[in-house]
């Protein structure tokens, strides 16, 4: 074991790292003066009366008095024995306060867990940032399959949703879009790449709300003042597989009654031209 090994090993034991070292000194002769034990180990001049002190104290070393004070270790396993003797002393301190403080939580514990919040699968999210690393999230945790309603305001538009383009490729995706996304080359070109990545889409003139359903079990939804109608974005996250299940049903009657992204962009370009 070499001397470093040998530091580690006993600051394991319970010594600290100068201690360690001063007495993986103190054994390779007889006896030290202080000064000799600091160059030998490289410890600081000005703790070292400190650190062989600490030493004395312990039981693993002693001082010979005399026109200069020298310092000499006890045997190796009169000192490992010593350290592991406090050592099982503190285990055994540690046991018998971890069995008191065990006695005066479990009642408590036992307590709180009838006392439930009866929303607690109900999450509200305001803050736009919130809202899109609450999404991200929700996107990571696709198994199978991800249902969305796509309307403005965005949190984060389809063209900067990078994540869930990587979804759409390795699981079930299904949009639909309201269609005014067409309004903005931008968002019409993030929508198409989505398609291209494999998302089946549906257009519809006007989506109730926007809406995430997370294999029938988790639903994403932005609700909107019905009195001011403002565009300030409050998005509700439930984890209720009813919930999401009766939902679906909603989300597959307006997919039905969509366009798809061809049929939909000619209507929409058609209606522009006979407008202009």
């Amino acid at each position: 074991m070499d001397a470093g090994d040998l530091v580690a090993q006993l600051t394991r034991l319970g010594l600290t790292t100068y201690e360690a070292r001063a007495y993986a000194t103190l054994i390779l002769r007889d006896s030290f003066a202080a000064a000799q034990v600091a160059r030998q180990s490289g410890l600081p001049r000005q703790r070292i009366y400190d650190v062989l002190g600490s030493l004395v104290a312990k039981g693993l070393a002693s001082a010979r008095p005399g026109p200069q004070v020298k310092y000499a270790a006890i045997a190796p396993e009169l000192a490992v024995e010593r350290l592991l003797s406090e050592r099982r002393q503190q285990l055994s301190a540690l046991e018998l306060n971890g069995a008191s403080i065990v006695e005066a939580l479990t009642p408590q514990f036992r307590a709180g867990q009838s006392h439930t919040d009866p929303l607690e699968y109900i999450e509200v999210l305001r803050d736009r940032g919130a809202i899109n690393e609450r999404f991200a999230e929700l996107q990571r945790q696709v198994e199978r399959e991800i249902l969305v309603f796509t309307k403005p305001p965005y949190a984060k538009p389809p063209q900067e949703n990078v994540e869930g383009i990587e979804v759409t490729r390795s699981h079930e995706a299904r949009s639909v879009y309201e269609a005014s996304i067409f309004e903005d080359p931008a968002v019409t070109e993030g929508v198409r790449r989505f398609v291209e990545a494999g998302e089946e889409a549906r257009f519809v003139d006007r989506l109730p709300l926007k809406l995430v359903i997370i294999d029938e079990t988790i639903v994403m939804f932005g609700m909107e003042d019905p009195v001011a109608g403002s565009e300030a974005l409050t998005i509700v996250v439930v984890e209720h597989p009813s919930l999401a299940q009766v939902l679906k049903i909603a989300f597959n009657a307006v997919w039905d009654s969509g366009l798809t992204f061809d049929q939909a962009y000619d209507r929409y370009v058609t209606l522009r031209v006979q407008t202009a």
